[in-house]
């Protein structure tokens, strides 16, 4: 009897340990909810062509700007006179017509005010001392009669007597406004001040069109802060006028610098123009020089941008300024400037930081698409990041490493959205993302990695993707929690870019189809889908998976070992791997072993093999023992748990 309790203890031991070697894992994945064949709801349209670019009969309306305007640096007040030549290129006449007034964000009443979270840091206005800012109109004109219009909140219809024809009709709107700036502007625009005086980055300063399109139609959502702009493509002409004393930088190309700078500077802006390294402008033992500014009360400074979405612009007595060319591909040359305050001067601060422009809009170039504009000016502010056509607001304190990636992210943004024109009001994704997937890409193309990036930790960062309180991607910016803002408009979307073109395509097929989609969508009006099915027919993969999995839904990835046997029992005649699928998102699988000799091989498994299954069995080519099994041995895939990916052997 002790023999047979003995005989059958060690039974069951083995009978045990042999168990302990497959996990019982449960999955909830269901294949056909991720590979469904549904993805595209609908086919090619006049407009937009089931290969993902603009179809024939593709059109979009236009609207040019002229606008001249003034800043009071006493009162904070800027007024101004718009006129607008909006040109109705679409199929349908249009009986009114739809303007945003984002200024009216910053009264006290707005709907953006009263839907802000207390202790929010994108506060906007002056809020705690009860400023209450917006526009005022003192004049709002249609084809030089009085306009009948009316305001809601932060847009404005005005009702036309006659409505402008579809096809080219073209319509003037001539209004006349005055607005406060407020200090602080929901880190769009604002005020700081300085011991030389204070600097004003001057954003959505004006009454601008809102899209019509083929999509929605009027795209009138209102701007409540958190989503950002959707906007037409235009001429700009326009004007600032500014005490003498002060130095003005904005998007296009100054008409008038005779008028407005010293023979000396002007001397120095055409050296700067043909030099690869910077030259100042204006140095920062000038600033408080009454000759290093013209004589004078005001001064009107005169620019011009063509083809862009927005304009914006930066004043200040405080200004140091230098500048240096910017060589594009093409052979043509643009320039690059920068000013800034002398607390922010340094050459570990902001005396680098026309090097740092100059660097991602020559590296952007050569990547994506050439760099459209005249100048690009990267202006010194408490706006910590703020992007604007041929003009970014960065921090004031910014130094090294943090200098280069605000300047190299928010220049980045002239790729998306200034040149791929998207909805950041409903698709914020699409600019920030994008934009953050090209600036990992930078971060190590700038001067032999000077500002390596860190290594990730997918362990965790999985985890804080995935976690509970997380979102899809495909939210507007405006519906979600603001702490989930960073995390699905900028790093989810940024990282699964990166995944796409190293681990599920490459970066050949990936690069080719990614610079395809920015030459169709240059200037035009890219949704989503434009971009899903570009991908899919240059690179030449159904990745309908992917779109769905990683930014429709917010689905999870946790890949498993769940048992290795040997075939027959014996080592000698190979290994039998069965790996899970856990969750609902899917990737392609790597599988590294190593034998009990040590000896190391790898295996790659595409996504397909999830198609139709939660398990899948890989015989390891192997005639010994093994000492481990690994799924996604470098932690490059965003598993929530990576505890069960390893198998260890006895």
């Amino acid at each position: 009897m002790i023999k047979k309790i003995l005989l059958f203890s060690i039974i069951l031991f083995f009978a045990v340990s042999s168990f302990a070697q497959e996990q019982v894992l449960e999955s909830t994945y269901d294949p056909h909810a991720l590979f469904s064949p549904l993805f595209y709801s609908t086919g090619e349209t006049i407009t937009r062509a089931a290969t993902g670019e603009p179809n024939v009969g593709y059109w979009q309306n236009k609207a040019d700007y002229q606008i001249a305007a003034s800043l009071d640096e006493t009162t904070h007040v800027i007024k101004g006179t718009v006129t607008i030549t909006y040109r109705n290129n679409s199929p349908h006449p249009l009986p009114f017509l739809w303007l945003q007034l984002d200024q009216n964000l910053f009264n006290k009443d707005s709907r953006g005010q009263a839907r802000m979270p207390v202790g929010s840091r994108s506060r906007y206005g002056d809020a705690a001392s009860g400023f209450s800012g917006g526009y005022n109109f003192t004049n709002v004109q249609i084809n030089d009669g009085k306009a009948d219009y009316i305001i809601t909140d932060t847009r404005m219809q005005i009702r036309l007597p006659k409505a402008v024809k579809a096809n080219g009709d073209v319509v003037k709107i001539k209004l006349d406004y005055s607005f406060t700036l407020p200090e602080y502007g929901a880190d769009r625009c604002g005020i700081l001040k300085t011991k030389n005086g204070d600097i004003f980055t001057v954003a959505q300063w004006y009454p601008r069109m809102c899209v019509f399109d083929e999509i929605q139609g009027w795209n009138t959502l209102p701007y409540l802060g958190p989503s950002e702009f959707y906007l037409e493509y235009g001429d700009f002409d326009f004007t600032i006028t500014a005490p003498a004393t002060h130095i003005v930088v904005a998007s296009g190309e100054l008409q008038n610098p005779n008028e407005v700078l010293t023979p000396t500077q002007v001397s120095r802006l055409a050296n700067a123009k043909k030099s690869n390294q910077t030259v100042m402008i204006r140095t920062e033992a000038e600033v408080t020089e009454p000759s290093s500014r013209p004589k004078g009360n005001t001064l009107t400074w005169h620019f011009k941008m063509t083809n862009a979405r927005d304009v914006s612009w930066a004043s200040s007595k405080s200004f140091i300024w230098d500048a240096a060319k910017m060589n594009l591909p093409s052979g043509k040359a643009s320039l690059a400037m920068s000013v800034y305050p002398v607390e922010s001067a340094g050459d570990k601060a902001w005396t680098r930081a026309t090097e740092y422009t100059k660097h991602s809009i020559e590296n952007y170039s050569r990547r994506w698409y050439e760099f459209p504009y005249p100048v690009a000016s990267n202006v010194a502010s408490n706006v910590g990041g703020m992007e604007y056509p041929g003009i970014v607001f960065c921090g004031w304190k910014a130094k090294g490493e943090g200098l280069f990636g605000v300047t190299d992210h928010e220049f980045g943004h002239t790729w998306f959205p200034m040149i791929v024109g998207s909805n950041e009001r409903k698709y914020g994704w699409m600019d920030e993302g994008f934009n953050t997937f090209i600036n990992s890409i930078a971060v190590k193309d700038f001067n032999n990695g000077e500002y390596k990036s860190n290594p990730r930790n997918m362990e965790g960062l999985a985890k804080y993707m995935f976690s509970p309180s997380s979102e899809a991607i495909m939210s507007t910016p405006d519906a979600m929690k603001e702490v989930n803002i960073g995390t699905a408009l900028y790093l989810k979307p940024g990282y699964g870019l990166e995944l796409l073109r190293t681990e599920i395509l490459d970066s050949n097929r990936f690069d080719y189809a990614f610079r395809t989609y920015i030459q169709r969508w240059a200037f035009k009006h890219p949704t989503p889908w434009d971009f899903f099915r570009t991908m899919d027919n240059v690179a030449g993969e159904d990745l309908t998976w992917f779109w769905k999995g990683w930014f429709l839904e917010n689905y999870k990835l946790d890949q498993a070992v769940q048992s290795v046997k040997y075939e027959k029992d014996s080592s000698i005649n190979g290994a039998i791997v069965t790996i899970a699928n856990l969750n609902q998102m899917a990737m392609p699988v790597t599988i590294a072993y190593e034998t009990i000799s040590g000896t190391k091989g790898t295996i790659k498994l595409p996504v397909e093999v999830w198609n139709n299954t939660k398990t899948w069995r890989v015989k390891l080519p192997t005639t010994e023992k093994l000492a481990s099994v690994v799924i996604d041995p470098n932690k490059v895939l965003p598993d929530v748990n990576f505890a069960n990916n390893t198998w260890k052997g006895n």
